[in-house]
């Protein structure tokens, strides 16, 4: 007798049956869950124990969903053009894509259209799915028997034992699991194409990969939809060249941004807030170069396991790094003198640039660069100290992404893979000690985390926190990590209380990520109409013709010298263009000064997005702008 958990949380029991499916009501469930494994619901039920049937409202139901629609959009491709090679087709955080060899041509948009009709036809088929497992050499002479040389090359590095999925007459490569058949998919949505290296490598053949998404119900895919379409609208890329921000150019290079200078006023924002807050709360700031010497990266280990990611060059018969991070730098500071446990913890924090080579098909706008700008801080405490070092950097974060706008978060707690401990540094009691530690801050501030165990980096557990914007969309910002790694590489220690010399527990702490990634997730999130205090320019004086410019220059001035960032336009232009102007670059407050104005020694104040406010005197404007920059509204 097995137990079965359905989705809605209810059980039912079931005697020994052929498939899972079998023990369920009809059209529930996608896969099922026993133990940490995730099965087909065709696949024999366990001898005994219990089984979670998992849905759409499952992370692992969607990614089933989400990868047995890939194979889907495969097999309606190969039956539309019978000579494209297959590459790979994984699920996404909101859909999927699978990319295609077509020998050099590219999917047109009525393309997509063919081929989603074709994928139709396929879910009308209810095909089932079908699992098999064999060794990998038989895979290899299928699949070149098939003429799908990339499926070849994936099998050449895999396991013995490899398993495929049929649906009717297609066969591909995967592990699962799938959806029972391919009537289970509903309603499906190709929404692009374009182009990619295979397997990411610029010296590969180039593939076509089709983007697209389905849900279960048809009203789930129209608010998808929508979604996308207000993501377009809010698209920092868009955005930055309308509001003259940034801007990314060839000669001088991709993944390298140019700052205008209302981006530039940004970002400094953005910046002198967040070091101002740190050096509220004990950080001591510290500036380091762009390059250092090639040993200096040896010592780090970055040279054996990071340099593909690197600048590297030789100069006087010596190799120098520019620098991809900034914490051996933060460790020869701390180490140019002995410490003591009385001096620990140790904060150091810099306003970073670092370069690292991205490979040219993800690089996206301010999203993923080659040279930015980390609020990188490091801190080097004893492991009694290390629990309340994490809830410090808890609240900190909490409070400046909260100031910054944001209010929802999801946390993940990446830890050791405990059935491969030989892949870590660190001891067992270390790595206890220190996830204890991650454990402990997040349940004292109440955040829910999700634990995901073998996602930690070799050298120590870590929180990342993710940002949930306007439109539900997740971005990875912070991160907190606990290394093992660097200070035995570096020797990094203090004397402790009995005397004698013991290793430092180093912290790694970025909050905000990076400055330019920041940056992007702030214009998506507020679609470009920032609040007054983050707005590079918060005020506007527009007089109405030349008659009162001397007037809207006195207006000007006096904002500029009470610390306001405005600007005068003096243009001999309509009133009505460059309300109009004003309001498209999203300037939070436009003063308006005319006769009435200057015979009352007012303005008329116009908020972006609202409209008129009425007449304020100048000192009334001020303490008015003034108490909204402050309460940073």
């Amino acid at each position: 007798m097995v137990r079965i958990r359905l989705p809605s949380g209810e059980y039912r029991e079931c005697r020994r049956a052929e498939r899972l499916i079998d023990c369920l009501p009809e059209g529930v469930g996608l896969i099922a869950r026993v133990d940490d494994k995730l099965l087909d619901l065709t696949a024999p039920p366990p001898e005994e124990g219990e089984v979670e049937v998992l849905g759409f409202d499952s992370r692992e139901g969607r990614e089933a969903y989400w990868h047995t629609s890939s194979h889907i959009l495969a097999q309606a491709v190969k039956e539309l053009y019978p000579e494209a090679k297959l590459g790979i087709g994984p699920p996404i955080e909101e859909g999927f894509y699978y990319d295609f060899d077509i020998g050099g041509e590219v999917f047109t948009p009525e393309d997509l259209e063919r081929i989603e009709a074709k994928m139709r036809e396929i879910i009308a088929r209810n095909l089932p799915l079908r699992r098999v497992e064999m060794p990998r050499e038989e895979a290899i002479k299928l699949f070149q028997e098939r003429e799908e040389p990339y499926k070849v090359e994936l099998l050449e590095e895999m396991e013995e034992s490899v398993s495929l999925y049929w649906q009717g007459e297609f066969v591909d490569l995967c592990r699962g699991p799938h959806l029972p058949s391919t009537g289970h998919v509903r309603h499906v949505k190709l929404l692009s194409s374009s182009s990619a290296y295979w397997r990411g490598l610029e010296t590969n053949p180039v593939m076509q990969r089709i983007y697209g998404v389905s849900y279960p119900e048809e009203e789930m895919l129209r608010r998808h939809l929508e979604r996308l379409e207000e993501a377009r609208r809010r698209d920092h890329r868009v955005l930055g060249a309308r509001l003259d921000l940034f801007s990314i150019q060839e000669e001088c290079g991709a993944g390298l941004i140019l700052w205008h200078p209302k981006g530039a006023m940004l970002r400094k924002v953005v910046a002198d807030y967040a070091l101002g807050e740190y050096l509220k709360r004990g950080y001591q700031l510290v500036s380091t170069p762009h390059l250092a010497r090639g040993q200096l990266w040896e010592t780090s280990g970055h040279m054996g396991y990071y340099i593909e990611n690197m600048y590297v060059f030789e100069k006087g018969g010596e190799r120098y790094v520019i620098k991809p991070m900034n914490c051996p730098f933060h460790i020869l500071i701390y180490k140019t003198k002995t410490r003591s446990y009385r001096d620990l913890p140790i904060r150091y924090t810099e306003l970073g640039t670092v370069y690292r080579y991205e490979r040219s098909g993800t690089l996206h706008g301010l999203m993923r660069v080659r040279g930015f700008t980390q609020d990188d801080a490091h801190i080097f405490c004893t492991p009694e100290q290390l629990e309340e070092e994490i809830v410090g950097v808890l609240d900190l974060t909490l409070h400046i992404l909260r100031t910054m706008g944001f209010q929802e978060f999801k946390v993940v707690l990446s830890t050791r893979d405990p059935e491969h401990p030989e892949r870590y540094m660190g001891t067992e009691e270390e790595w206890r000690r220190a996830q204890e530690a991650l454990m402990r801050a997040l349940r004292r501030r109440g955040l829910p985390y999700e634990e995901a165990p073998g996602e930690a980096v070799f050298y120590g557990p870590k929180i990342d926190i993710k940002l949930v914007d306007a439109i539900g969309r997740t971005w990875q910002c912070t991160t907190i990590q606990i290394d093992f790694n660097l200070p035995r590489r570096f020797n990094v220690t203090y004397v402790g209380p009995d005397g004698r010399e013991h290793l430092v527990v180093m912290i790694h702490r970025a909050l905000l990520g990076s400055l330019e990634r920041f940056v992007g997730v702030l214009l998506e999130h507020y679609a470009g109409n920032l609040p007054v205090w983050l707005s590079p320019i918060q005020v506007r004086v527009l007089p109405i013709s030349d008659k009162y410019v001397e007037y809207a220059s006195e207006v000007y001035e006096r904002l500029k010298a009470e610390g306001v960032r405005a600007e005068l336009d003096d243009r001999g232009l309509t009133i009505a263009y460059k309300v109009r102007e004003a309001e498209e670059e999203k300037i939070p407050y436009m003063l308006i000064v005319g006769r009435r104005e200057v015979e009352a020694k007012t303005v008329a104040v116009r908020r972006h997005r609202v409209g008129d406010l009425g007449q304020l005197t100048l000192e009334e404007f001020m303490a008015k702008i003034k108490a909204e920059i402050e309460e940073k509204a």
